[in-house]
């Protein structure tokens, strides 16, 4: 195909020619457009996180210049670090043209010694290419709302994080098993079971998901073929892929969270031993917190875990957030993600009350979780909301509480006692908690909501102005606003994990 250009944009048109031929001709189409929108992502992380070799940057009327630390001048166009809507075609580099950007990284990598940038630059590759993939297959699929199953709300969006430019990259996945296996190709995935003996179960393991002594483990067909080495399985449920990919519904409102040991945008995407032994006593707390908030949030629980004792073999068994949506009275339990596209389709003067309204429920729920000592992770993928028949937002559900922080010490205050939980998911610091809750629930709903600063501004004004005083809701109008810096994290040489910087606070208030 004479378009692709990268090798990953040619290996995947090659598999494609063999898995979905009918496919090739809509993904050439839409390469320059994928191309186009991870280089955007790509340019905001330039331009707004802290990058050691960017050692200057100068604002002007065409647009930003940013000073390299060899000499060279990276410019571009104006970059909004809230906007969803704007798209950066090229950027120029030394007064040469370019508008790929793994072409982009690779130069900027080999000119600087970037440690990191060869793979930074082979996950921009992939994610232009996967991602020119699934908008291939949304192109084919048509209208989004013509939905039949809760599920199929998942799988509506195509392009992944609104802000991170490995936004779809998948590394290890064949045009074939995108298809298969990817939300927005609307697949059936037949999970694997695969037998443990002497695993490690926290709840009750279903007695279906056992053979006598032995645990069977729902496994990712992916992580089957690719992780565990031929380790014998056996055929498992039929079951439909949510936003995550590795999340399943398997029907029974049941959910089922497998391990697939790949990066997809910043972590791998597996089970730890800490995540099984820790998720029933997490899930029971957080339920239990989240009753004190007079209906306003569910917690879809855990039922159960199970693992062999590593990362690569586990499983969550999960309940469906579906269910609490009253589908009688027209109620429809949606990820948050889907918002921005569901409010686009009602008319155009009810779209600000109902993302307003959005942005006080969770506002409120999260600061209040917050100040009892729970900072949720809520972003448009964990955080699902009930709507009624108006799409009118009416309360919350949170699954997955894997990544969620505990603070002893706040919930002392309220007379609760400290869950009996260790390690990574306790913590008092003041400033990770913030930065869990505001930072996830700006960035990941809240401003791909908006779209823009302005329209961000006006949210947080309209949506705090009803909140209860206090220095949570103060920072939120005047302070700084913390968010991952994604770029640096996929460049960074240290330890792993979450790396933050601060973005201006777009308040008018501010």
């Amino acid at each position: 195909m004479r378009v692709c250009r990268t090798s990953a944009e040619r290996l995947l048109a090659s598999e494609l020619a063999v898995a979905a031929p009918d496919l090739a001709s809509a993904y050439g189409a839409f390469l320059p457009g994928a191309r186009a929108s991870v280089l955007t992502r790509l340019w905001r992380g330039l331009v707004h996180e802290p990058l050691p070799w960017v050692t200057a940057r100068a604002d002007g009327p065409d647009g930003v210049t940013l000073r390299l630390s060899d000499g060279r001048r990276l410019h571009g166009p104006p970059s909004d670090p809230w906007s969803t809507a704007t798209t950066v075609t090229a950027l120029e580099l030394g007064g040469a043209h370019h508008d790929h950007p793994a072409e982009l990284m690779a130069d900027v990598s080999a000119a600087l010694g970037l440690p990191h940038g060869p793979r930074l630059a082979a996950e921009l590759d992939h994610s232009a290419a996967s991602l020119a993939l699934s908008r291939a297959a949304r192109d084919r699929r048509g209208t989004p709302f013509a939905v039949r199953s809760p599920w199929e709300w998942e799988q509506w969006p195509t392009d992944g994080h609104p802000y991170h430019p490995a936004c779809r990259a998948r590394p290890g996945f064949s045009a074939a098993e995108q298809l298969a296996y990817a939300p927005e190709h609307r697949p059936v995935v037949e999970l694997r079971l695969t037998a443990v003996a002497d695993g490690t179960v926290t709840g009750a393991w279903p007695s279906e998901l056992r053979d006598g002594t032995d645990l069977l483990i729902p496994t990712h067909p992916w992580q089957t073929e690719h992780v565990l080495g031929g380790r014998p399985s056996r055929p498992g449920p039929a079951a439909h892929p949510l936003l995550s990919l590795r999340t399943l519904d398997i029907g029974g409102d049941v959910h089922v969270k497998t391990a697939v040991t790949t990066q997809l945008t910043s972590a791998v995407r597996d089970i730890s031993p800490y995540s099984v032994t820790h998720a029933l006593a997490t899930s029971d707390f957080t339920d239990r917190v989240a009753r004190r908030l007079d209906g306003r949030l569910h917690i879809a629980r855990t039922l159960a875990a199970a693992g062999a004792g590593t990362a690569d073999l586990a499983a969550v068994l999960r309940e469906s957030p579906y269910g609490y949506g009253d589908a009688a009275a027209g109620e429809r339990v949606v990820p948050v993600a889907v918002l921005p596209a569901l409010l686009a389709s009602r008319p155009a003067g009810e779209r600000p009350a109902r993302a307003a309204a959005f942005a006080r429920l969770a506002l409120g729920v999260c600061l209040d979780l917050l100040d009892t000592g729970v900072a949720l992770e809520a972003h448009g993928q964990n955080l699902l909301v009930v709507l009624d028949r108006d799409d009118r937002p009416l309360r919350l559900v949170y699954r997955d509480l894997a990544d969620i922080r505990i603070s002893p010490a706040r919930l002392a205050r309220h007379g609760i006692p400290a869950p009996p939980l260790t390690g990574r998911l306790l913590t008092d610091d003041a400033a990770v908690l913030r930065r869990k809750v505001v930072g996830c629930l700006v960035t990941g709903a809240l401003a791909p909501l908006a779209g823009d600063t302005p329209a961000l501004a006006a949210l947080l004004d309209t949506a705090t102005r009803d909140l209860p005083p206090g220095p949570e809701v103060h920072a939120l109008r005047t302070a700084p606003l913390p968010a991952k810096a994604l770029t640096a994290m996929r460049l960074s040489t240290g330890a792993p994990g979450d790396l933050w910087t601060e973005l201006p606070n777009p308040s008018s208030a501010g």
